[in-house]
C-alpha cells in the first residue's frame, strides 16, 4: 500500500481544484459575476442595500424599532427588485452550481476515504463496520 504525505495530498487537492475551477459551471459563475459587476443600476442597488444594512445595524444597536423597521423594508424591496433581474437570477443559480459541484466532491472523498477505511481492514462496507469491530461482534447481533 502506498503511502501518502500531507504535501502529496495537497498537491493533489490543488490539482483537484483547478480542474474544478476550470469546468463550465465555475466558468457561468465567473461571466455572470463579470455582468453583474459592469451593470451600473444592479451596483447602484447592491451599494444602497450596503449603506441601508449599516444603517439598520445602528438602529438596532440603538432601539431604534420603528426605524429598523422602515430601513428592513426598504432592504426587503431593493433585494427583491435585484431578483427580479435575469443575470442576477443566473448569478445566483450558478453560485447554487458551483456548491453542489464542490459539496459532491467533497463528499465522493469522504465516501471513498471511508469506503477504502473498511476494505483495507477486512470490514463490511455494507454494514459500515471496520474489520475490527467486524471481528469482535458478537455472531448474530445487528450492533
Amino acid at each position: 500500500m502506498a503511502k501518502y504525505t500531507k504535501d502529496d495530498i495537497i498537491a493533489r487537492a490543488e490539482d483537484l481544484a483547478k480542474m474544478i475551477s476550470e469546468t463550465e459551471e465555475v466558468d457561468f459563475f465567473k461571466k455572470a459575476e463579470a455582468q453583474i459587476h459592469e451593470n451600473q443600476k444592479i451596483r447602484e442597488k447592491i451599494a444602497s442595500i450596503k449603506s441601508l444594512q449599516k444603517q439598520a445595524v445602528n438602529f438596532q444597536h440603538y432601539g431604534k424599532v420603528e426605524a429598523l423597521k422602515m430601513v428592513e423594508e426598504k432592504i426587503d424591496k431593493l433585494e427583491k427588485e435585484l431578483d427580479d433581474i435575469p443575470v442576477v437570477q443566473e448569478f445566483k443559480q450558478s453560485q447554487i452550481d458551483v456548491n453542489d459541484l464542490l459539496q459532491i466532491v467533497a463528499s465522493a472523498i469522504s465516501n471513498s476515504v471511508t469506503d477504502n477505511i473498511i476494505t483495507s481492514t477486512g470490514g463490511d462496507l455494507l454494514r459500515g463496520e471496520t474489520g475490527a469491530n467486524v471481528k469482535n461482534s458478537t455472531p448474530g447481533s445487528c450492533s
